[in-house]
């Protein structure tokens, strides 16, 4: 009778204390997609899992089909990952299933997507309100309208890549973010070639926790966006400024005289765990307005900024009147080799 009874046990009788030891023992490459389809095995098993972090960006085929069946299993989640790194197959009706069940999500990666449009963005301001964590890089038809609003929804965003939304990256829907999302430390804008000066100054004044911002290919923008991010963004650890070819010495000259301003920023920054301070990285590569004095003023001012090839961290490539520029440590390096060649050549 209690063979019978052991051989008649249903899954959802097994403690779950043992259903995680099994999950436990599963490959770690494949572990991620055992434990979904594990999850659709019964209750018992999606309760022992408990995702509350999911990546489908493996699959290269019916992840929509897969989205909508899945994500209401797991209303519990906080992390999901759709990247789509094959042929686009990501469309609204899955991003609604996400906004309807995830009101708890914190990190959404939508990058690639081309297939969404602002459907799916009104429904992540209406549905997930506690989003950190946004990547919608390359999803270019979506609107500004639809960005701003789900801005003025999900307010406690401080991470955002926009790379390549042309059409949402405008503006007005960063004078939506700048309003709305405060906490913002992290933004991509690369390649929203629509960004003027009206929408950087707004970010600087809204968000003064930034702490990276690419600004590569925005080439309406002028020393009037740097100066703003130097007075207003203490916290400012990285800026990409590639191909901004509007960029003067002004703008160069800005950040070094607020340098000390920026280390205050960082000593007054309760989460800074690093010992580095200041600018930290520097792409200025195709500003081709820029003269040698100018930036080494930038690299004086900063001295976590390296040109030396183990730590570069000023990129200066395609700038020919900048080759002069360099950091401390290249130059030490330089006196160091010259004290070498002159003692091998000091008489006995």
């Amino acid at each position: 009778m209690e063979t019978d009874a052991a051989v008649t046990m249903d899954w959802k009788d097994l403690p779950a204390e043992l259903l995680r030891r099994i999950l436990s023992l599963v490959d770690s490459n494949g572990a991620m997609q055992i434990e979904v389809v594990a999850s659709c095995v019964c209750t018992g098993w999606r309760d022992a899992i408990g995702l509350t972090s999911l990546s489908l960006s493996w699959c290269n085929k019916d992840m929509n089909i897969l989205v909508q069946a899945l994500v209401p299993k797991f209303p519990q989640l906080q992390v999901l990952t759709l990247r789509q790194n094959y042929v686009p197959q990501l469309e609204d009706n899955a991003v609604e299933i996400v906004a309807k069940y995830c009101h708890e999500l914190q990190e959404l990666d939508l990058s690639k997507s081309l297939r969404l449009t602002d459907s799916s963005l009104y429904a992540l301001g209406n549905g997930c309100p506690y989003l950190t964590k946004l990547n919608i890089s390359g999803c270019s038809a979506f609107g500004h309208s639809a960005l701003a609003y789900l801005a003025s929804c999900c307010v406690k965003l401080k991470k955002m890549n926009l790379c390549g939304c042309v059409r949402a990256a405008t503006d007005t829907a960063l004078q939506s973010i700048s309003h709305h999302c405060s906490q913002l430390q992290s933004l991509n804008l690369g390649w929203c070639e629509s960004v003027t000066d009206k929408g950087v100054t707004s970010l600087a004044s809204g968000c003064p926790d930034l702490r990276d911002l690419d600004l590569c290919g925005c080439v309406l923008i002028t020393d009037e966006s740097v100066i703003a991010l130097a007075n207003c963004c203490l916290h400012l650890r990285s800026l990409d400024l590639y191909y901004c070819q509007n960029i003067t010495d002004k703008a160069m000259y800005s950040l070094a005289n607020n340098s000390s301003k920026s280390r205050l920023g960082y000593w007054q920054s309760s989460s800074s765990s690093s010992n580095e301070e200041g600018l930290m990285n520097l792409n200025i590569s195709q500003c081709t307005a820029l003269t040698a004095s100018a930036v080494q003023a930038v690299c004086d001012s900063f001295p976590s900024l390296h040109t030396c090839l183990e730590r570069n961290s000023l990129i200066i490539s395609g700038c020919l009147g900048l080759t002069s520029v360099h950091c401390a440590c290249a130059v030490r390096a330089h006196h160091a080799e010259a004290t070498v060649l002159a003692d091998h050549h000091a008489p006995y």
